[in-house]
């Protein structure tokens, strides 16, 4: 079975929007866990856009497992060992961005990401690196010693023809350098279906798509049948 860790960024989006305190993300985790979410992500950025530093011990709380999205900055890897989720995945940021525009460049910033990588794992907690799908970033995440590697499904997302083939041949790197095998980002209903076909996946990690179709149908409804899509 596919894992599915729900992002539950965007609800701290529109809670932050009036100022206040709703709606509670901590709330929208705990009916997404209700409804078959394996597991909560929520990303705390250095400029605090959604997810706020209040949130993230409730979030800890909760039954499933926390993922803690983070840039890799001393700050943050202070954050992760003092309040020690399940997992920490290290993605670039960017402060202009309006989302995650492309994977963390492991190669080029290896000497900077090992310490961290061994302070993060020495705390007990398991460290992912969210990474575009190239031989050469998931070999250097295998040698930093991060266990698990998120492939960054964007340009996938985007309909680029090619990054279907793209993404196979990066699992089997994946698998052959004895990592775990995550991926995600623009998924959806529709196009989720190849990616959970991928050799070797063990968890998809979905948001905006989520509380997007939520506004719709509900997060119950929607947590059940990206469950049962990403299964089926």
């Amino acid at each position: 079975m596919i894992r599915l860790g729900v992002n539950i960024d965007h609800v701290a989006t529109l809670r932050n929007a009036r100022g206040g305190t709703f709606p509670d993300p901590i709330a929208a985790a705990e009916l997404a866990i209700a409804s078959g979410a394996d597991g909560i992500t929520a990303h705390l950025r250095e400029d605090r856009r959604h997810i706020r530093d209040a949130d993230m011990p409730r979030l800890k709380a909760l039954s499933a497992p926390l993922n803690f999205e983070m840039a890799a900055t001393d700050e943050m890897v202070r954050i992760a060992c003092d309040l020690r989720p399940h997992a920490c995945c290290l993605v670039p940021e960017k402060r202009q961005e309006i989302t995650t525009e492309g994977g963390l460049d492991v190669v080029g910033q290896s000497e900077a990401l090992k310490p961290k990588i061994a302070r993060l794992r020495d705390t007990g907690i398991r460290v992912s690196l969210f990474i575009d799908p190239e031989a050469r970033q998931i070999e250097t995440a295998a040698a930093l010693g991060a266990p698990v590697v998120e492939l960054h499904t964007g340009a996938y997302a985007l309909g680029g023809s090619q990054e279907l083939e793209r993404l196979r041949s990066a699992a089997e790197t994946v698998a052959a350098c004895g990592l775990e095998l995550h991926a995600g980002h623009g998924l959806t209903y529709d196009n989720v279906g190849a990616i959970a076909g991928l050799a070797g996946l063990a968890e998809l990690n979905i948001g905006h798509f989520l509380i997007g179709q939520a506004v719709f149908d509900g997060l119950g409804p929607v947590v059940r049948k990206m469950k049962s899509l990403i299964n089926s």
